[in-house]
């Protein structure tokens, strides 16, 4: 696939989130969040869902907790327009709930979509919603800095930035973690094998 091709597809997919009504929060949002970066990307980051500042831009990682992940990529010489970020929910749930897990049932195929047409190397997943999404074993405590291989893909479970703003203790473990991503860019990280059970669900992704 051509770049132009890559970003014809995004840009169809994205057209797709913003007409979206397949679960209650499009009639909440003030606008979708479809995710934005490279297109041709190496290193994807995905997180939970929008909060007020995304949902007022339509963009991900504007607010505060963007401001940290800026900040975390720069210290780590990765440039932010290199890589791509979205959200397991494209739309934000009101006053930063949980997603429910319908909402994720019916918003993660768009992001599938997403993954599947800029072929990341590494995925780095932000928080327990974003990591429950690709490994269903362990909890964000136990798999946080691990590089796991999810089918053909290596993913990267983090903290969120957002519980890293609010516990200095959580701050210091996201900020030793992502240099893991420098790690397995340069072949030096250790992998665990997933059993394929274990790992993310093996549905088709639909056509949007």
């Amino acid at each position: 696939m051509t770049d132009a091709q890559t970003q014809k597809l995004l840009t169809t997919i994205t057209q797709s989130v913003d007409k979206c009504t397949k679960c209650r929060l499009h009639k909440w949002r003030t606008r979708s969040v479809p995710g934005a970066g490279s297109p041709t990307a190496t290193i994807v980051f995905v997180g939970e869902a929008p909060g007020f500042n995304e949902d007022e831009q339509g963009l991900p990682f504007v607010g505060r907790a963007g401001q940290l992940l800026s900040q975390l990529l720069a210290e780590n010489k990765i440039p932010r327009q290199s890589v791509w970020i979205g959200n397991i929910i494209k739309c934000r749930p009101p006053e930063n709930r949980d997603p429910m897990v319908d909402e994720i049932r019916a918003c993660s195929p768009y992001l599938e979509k997403q993954i599947e047409t800029i072929n990341p190397k590494i995925i780095v997943t932000l928080g327990r919603f974003a990591m429950a999404h690709f490994i269903k074993e362990g909890s964000i405590s136990e798999n946080h800095g691990k590089v796991f291989r999810v089918k053909s893909r290596l993913v990267l479970p983090l903290y969120h930035p957002a519980a890293a703003l609010r516990n200095t203790n959580v701050l210091e473990i996201l900020r030793k973690d992502f240099t893991m991503i420098g790690k397995v860019t340069r072949g030096e990280a250790e992998i665990v094998e997933l059993k394929k059970d274990k790992a993310g669900d093996d549905n088709q992704i639909p056509l949007i």
